[in-house]
């Protein structure tokens, strides 16, 4: 474990340091190497001020398995996320720094089978990582009991603020015990989260990292809309059009990591695939295959990527969509390094394009969308790339023990005929347009429109009162939004529709979840019209 001495330093057991070796950690971030010591070797709560995409899970998560009990039939840690996205996300990556500890994490949010949770809760568990609906829900069934547990963290409290959370949170900590440590971390302190913080922590110690921005400045940020089966045509198309494509391509499975690499390789492309199934000298090998540009193309997990440090890639594409913004940060944090610039491209499906618009707000971030290219554009890229190859011959000089060959070859026949057949025995794969496949277009069938709209239901109609301005009204006055920003009101005798932007859908849909407690919400996403043909 000899990349792992920081780790070591910082007061970590060699059952973490394992786990973490088989992650791929190598160096602790900033706010890993302030938050991981002052946990282990202080009882002060804290207060960590740290971007999206800089490790903090990493920062609590370890000292957390460091310092919990096996075995306590007891919720020892209450873990609090904005959302189930990110609940889900923080409770993976605790299990998988736990090592051979034998801890049990479990997520809960609305939307999963309660009864399942219900379940999970019974058979003994020691984090809890959860968003403060559901979790206010259990402790008033109390099949949630917080007066045992050692610590609580409040993960992205200024995103629990941004989206009215922060009741449900002083609410959850009321039903806590007084003598538990509390985390609070945060992106930005606004002056409700300090005061959140003087009201129920202790004397605590702020602790700030910024080794990083959110996102590289220059990373180009692009997303193209295209159907799953076809995203491996999608993808050699933007291989084949870079003059020297050197890229990391993400998938989400270690089955997805094989199967694209071998079509890859099938295909005639350079490809290796990195997984938790790889074996360390294994990793070695393809890690030093790929920074010799031996090979080109890198398929990895997001967890086999972990210490990866390739300065120069023109590319990070996220072949599936990640899971929640920091994952996002921390892949195309790769690209854009040292002065250079590099591209990060994330394909969707028409069913992700609410989770794209939800990992720019959060990473606050833009990502631009743009058009795959067409077989043509790629012909012609090749083409143009083949003359200059050719011409960079040619000037050169070195070719005369080809000349006598030449000289035969066009005593018998013109130029042009020989220079064509030459061209098309060696290229006419490439260059033939029946050799591409298409690629589906679905901006037609795209689940919002060209305009950034988004249609919503909504159970309420004229039989309750409502007309186009009382609709307005009632939207307006639960969720602050501009009057000018809902279109399209259609009202109906029980029901009706509006039309909003994405960024204000998302603020609607929200708000009216959360204000239900587990019943349908009065506003969700319209079903698709179905065409009449």
């Amino acid at each position: 474990m000899i990349k792992l001495v920081k780790f070591r330093e910082l007061g970590l057991t060699d059952i973490t340091l394992k786990a973490l070796e088989k992650k791929g950690f190598e160096e602790p971030t900033k706010i890993q190497e302030q938050i991981i010591p002052t946990f282990l070797t202080t009882d002060k709560d804290i207060v960590g001020q740290a971007q999206t995409g800089t490790g903090k899970t990493a920062a609590f998560g370890l000292p957390l398995i460091e310092k919990l009990q096996e075995n306590a039939k007891h919720v020892q840690v209450l873990i609090l996320t904005p959302t189930r996205e990110l609940a889900i996300q923080v409770s993976e990556e605790i299990n998988s720094l736990k090592g051979s500890k034998r801890l049990q994490i479990v997520p809960i949010y609305g939307g999963q089978s309660i009864e399942q949770q219900l379940r999970r809760l019974r058979t003994g568990i020691d984090i809890v990582v959860g968003t403060p609906g559901r979790v206010i829900d259990h402790i008033k069934r109390r099949t949630l009991i917080l007066k045992d547990i050692s610590a609580m963290i409040l993960d992205e409290a200024d995103e629990m603020l941004n989206m009215g959370f922060i009741d449900d949170v002083e609410e959850i900590l009321k039903s806590t015990n007084s003598d538990k440590r509390v985390l609070l971390f945060s992106a930005t302190m606004p002056h409700r989260i300090l005061k959140l913080a003087e009201k129920y922590m202790k004397k605590y110690e702020l602790l700030q990292s910024t080794e990083e921005k959110l996102t590289p400045t220059l990373t180009d940020q692009i997303y193209f809309e295209v159907n799953t089966e076809d995203r491996l045509e999608a993808l050699c198309r933007i291989v084949d059009i870079e003059k020297e494509f050197y890229g990391l391509i993400f998938c989400r499975t270690k089955v997805d990591v094989d199967g694209l690499a071998n079509k890859l390789m099938e295909r005639g492309y350079s490809s290796e695939a990195l997984h938790g199934d790889i074996s360390q000298y294994q990793r070695e090998r393809i890690l030093d295959k790929f920074k010799k540009r031996k090979a080109n193309i890198l398929v990895a997990t997001d967890v086999a990527a972990r210490g990866i440090d390739i300065v120069d890639l023109t590319h990070v594409i996220n072949y599936a969509l990640p899971q929640d913004p920091e994952s996002y940060v921390h892949r195309i944090g790769r690209t854009g390094r040292a002065g250079r610039e590099g591209t990060a491209i994330t394909f969707i499906t028409p069913s992700e394009y609410r989770k794209l618009v939800y990992i720019q707000r959060i990473s606050k971030t833009k990502i631009r969308k743009e058009k795959i290219p067409e077989i043509m554009d790629i012909i012609n890229s090749k083409k143009m790339r083949l003359k200059e190859n050719i011409t960079k011959v040619i000037m050169e000089g070195d070719y005369n023990n080809y000349s006598n060959l030449a000289l035969e070859m066009l005593a018998d026949n013109k130029p042009e005929e020989v220079c064509s057949a030459l061209l098309k025995y060696f290229y006419q794969e490439e260059l033939d347009v029946k050799n591409y496949s298409k690629i589906k277009d679905i901006s037609r069938n795209f689940s919002v429109d060209k305009k950034g709209k988004t249609r919503l239901f909504v159970a309420l109609g004229r039989t309750d009162g409502m007309n186009p301005r009382k609709l307005v009204d009632f939207i307006k006055n639960k969720v602050n939004i501009e009057d000018r920003k809902i279109n399209d009101v259609q009202i109906f005798d029980k029901f009706s529709f509006i039309n909003v932007p994405f960024e204000e859908a998302e603020m609607i849909l929200r708000f009216f979840k959360k204000e239900t407690g587990g019943r349908r919400p009065v506003v969700v996403l319209a079903k698709k019209r179905k065409s009449s043909k």
